[in-house]
């Protein structure tokens, strides 16, 4: 986890379906009350990555040179992986527990991404929960966009070091 890092540039290549396949199905393994897998991941590519710009620009409002900027943002990278909570009803696991476990897979998800050697930067914003996004992925009334993780050829510049958490300052004891 040291030496995992955000890459906010990447290159053109991305992982085949297949390796994608498997990255998902190791991401899935982790903890997940009642064993509900309340999320789901979509992949992103091509002419998907130019509609979802088309999306994002509509949802802000942006007209002009304004709306083309915004559309080109998902073009950073070769493969967008849209990280959705699918709530499953359950009388045990609490909506928020479920949004914990999609953001789990999604951190999951990007650390393998990384040890494989791929370029990762998981990306949010307000657009996540605009009407214009949740069509475009096709996204069911109860599901909720996380984000995306952009996915690309790692860049050789190497970037800092991560600094680690002040455990003095985040760990307590009763």
């Amino acid at each position: 986890m040291l030496r995992r890092r955000s890459h906010s540039s990447v290159g053109d290549a991305a992982p085949s379906d297949k390796e994608l396949r498997r990255a998902v199905e190791v991401a899935g393994t982790i903890a997940d009350h009642a064993a509900l897998r309340p999320w789901r991941v979509i992949a992103l590519r091509g002419e998907a990555r130019e509609r979802l710009g088309r999306a994002i620009a509509e949802a802000s409002g942006a007209t002009g040179h304004d709306a083309d900027k915004l559309a080109q943002k998902p073009l950073r990278a070769p493969l967008l992986l849209a990280v959705v909570v699918s709530p499953k009803r359950s009388a045990k696991v609490p909506d928020w527990e479920q949004e914990a476990v999609a953001s789990g897979v999604a951190h999951a998800l990007s650390l393998l991404l990384d040890d494989a050697g791929w370029g990762v930067m998981w990306r949010t914003g307000h657009y996540t929960r605009s009407g214009a996004v949740h069509r475009m992925h096709e996204l069911d009334p109860d599901e909720r966009l996380l984000g995306w993780l952009y996915v690309g050829a790692k860049p050789s510049r190497k970037s800092g070091r991560r600094s680690t958490a002040d455990a003095k300052r985040h760990l307590t004891s009763l």
